[in-house]
């Protein structure tokens, strides 16, 4: 079926259903009245929704609410979440999308212009170049990637294949951000040197480690991908391998990634950095989970550093925030608690200034505009600046898996030579007694302290360690291999 007759058949088929889907669609929030849509069928663009449990539900909200976009693909490894998700998009839609397990199936179909990720994180990079290969626009969820090397790798094919990908940090879409930032680097604020991003985030234990069985409705050797066939040692297999090296990157990599791109974006830094360094652990309880729960994370980038907090068990806010960002200026500071924008103080704490408007749908329709318009200038989040964010959190996790263990104290001799713009004593001694609040016994526990890892922003490598380089790229199960360099 050539593209045109098949959207004339979408056309078709979701008018002739409009009438019994209106009446069982459920509510929704959209921007339809805020920005123009076309009812053209030949201006439809189709959408495949790949991975549609947790984040793909808003990616379905998204994009089948609207008139200027189907989608006719439901693509998921789960059979009972990709059943149950098809007959969902059919009533908020009026048109029944294909199930299939495969996103390859999917690529191979002519007429789909776009394919939205929100895949576990090993998958996000393979999906987006493989998409880009086969001509489709990508919406691809955070991080970009699993590791270093495979984001860069995005890049190059989205520049190789001129297409559209936007990363699913949605905050740098929302008005109030947008000014907040503004704000941040105007010189108002005086020099700013430090930005410290927190997340702040109560993690429960996953359950102890275990051999436990792969659910019969779920194709694991898709599931798997990239990553090697391992034995599944959690009880929850879809969410908790966030916890998971082979699958996830920590809450540095889950939730802190906003929070990493919203500092280096108030820092006003296009690059990664010169040198990394991080410490922490999996404190609090034992379970199957392999990545820190509590963890401090250093970026050097000469004349202003970026910190981050990552704190799993109970604490108290900083600031004012918990999941948020701080910039600390010479003539005063800036909080932003939230992903609308932030407040401004002075040097004395009194608030100058607030900036807060934002809603997920910005980020789907600015998205949505670049792929009409073809201009990447377009984009509020570019694959690179996706890619630079997501890196600054697998940098930090690098130095941190190459780390020994230290005592409290072995670790505040580490540091005291650490020359850094923030106060690296004081964030170890509140990391120290938060730890402390939550029953964590610091005279017999051992910390993880990586080593301080040089790092060339240009080549993205560490120059002269052979075993953080490993580190920056993976080895991949054929055939789900990201192309190396200069091959994608």
């Amino acid at each position: 079926m050539s593209r045109r007759s098949r959207r004339q058949f979408l056309e078709e088929s979701m008018l002739a259903a409009a009438a019994a889907a209106a009446a069982s669609a459920p509510s929704r929030l959209l921007w339809a009245d805020d920005e123009p849509q076309s009812r053209s069928a030949n201006e439809r663009l189709s959408v495949a929704v790949v991975g549609t449990k947790g984040r793909g539900g808003s990616h379905i909200g998204a994009f089948a609410g609207r008139k200027d976009t189907v989608i006719t693909y439901a693509v998921d490894v789960d059979s009972q979440i990709g059943n149950a998700r098809v007959a969902e998009i059919e009533k908020r839609q009026g048109y029944r999308p294909k199930w299939v397990e495969d996103i390859r199936q999917a690529l191979d179909d002519k007429s789909v212009d776009i394919v939205t990720i929100a895949t576990p994180n090993h998958w996000h990079s393979l999906m987006a170049i493989w998409a880009m290969q086969a001509g489709k626009d990508v919406y691809v969820e955070k991080p970009v990637s699993h590791n270093v090397s495979e984001g860069r790798r995005c890049v190059e094919a989205a520049r190789k294949y001129q297409r559209i990908c936007q990363t699913g940090t949605q905050c740098r879409s929302n008005p109030g951000m947008i000014q907040f930032m503004d704000y941040v680097r105007s010189g108002k604020l005086g020099k700013v040197t430090v930005g410290r991003g927190l997340c702040y985030k109560r993690r429960d234990s996953i359950g102890p480690k275990g051999n436990y069985p792969i659910p019969a409705h779920i194709n694991y050797d898709l599931w798997s991908g990239p990553a090697p066939i391992l034995p599944l040692t959690r009880k929850n297999l879809h969410y908790d391998w966030h916890w998971i090296w082979a699958y996830g990157n920590g809450d540095l990599g889950n939730q802190g990634i906003h929070q990493m791109d919203l500092a280096r974006w108030g820092l006003g830094v296009g690059e990664l950095c010169k040198a990394t360094f991080s410490y922490g652990g999996r404190l609090g309880y034992e379970d199957a989970g392999e990545t820190a729960n509590t963890q401090v994370v250093v970026h050097d980038y000469g004349d202003k550093t970026l910190v981050f907090e990552v704190r799993g068990l109970k604490t108290e806010r900083y600031r004012g925030a918990g999941v948020g960002v701080i910039f600390e200026g010479s003539e005063g500071y800036a909080v932003s608690a939230s992903y609308e924008g932030g407040i401004i103080f002075d040097k004395e704490g009194k608030e100058v200034a607030r900036f807060l408007d934002g809603k997920d749908e910005y980020h789907f329709a600015n998205f949505l505009k670049a792929v009409r318009s073809r201009k990447l200038s377009d984009l509020t989040a570019d694959i690179e600046e996706g890619h630079l964010s997501s890196a600054l959190c697998h940098l930090g996790n690098i130095s941190y898996r190459l780390g020994t263990p230290m005592t409290a104290t072995e670790l505040e001799k580490a540091i005291a030579g650490l020359k850094t713009h923030d106060n690296a004593k004081d964030t170890l001694e509140r990391t120290l007694a938060h730890l402390k609040d939550n029953g964590v016994d610091l005279a017999t526990t051992r910390l993880t302290v990586g080593p301080v890892l040089p790092f060339d922003p240009q080549s993205e490598t560490f120059p002269g360690h052979e075993q953080a380089n490993a580190m920056l790229t993976r080895d991949y199960r054929k055939p789900f291999v990201v192309p190396p360099a200069g091959q994608v």
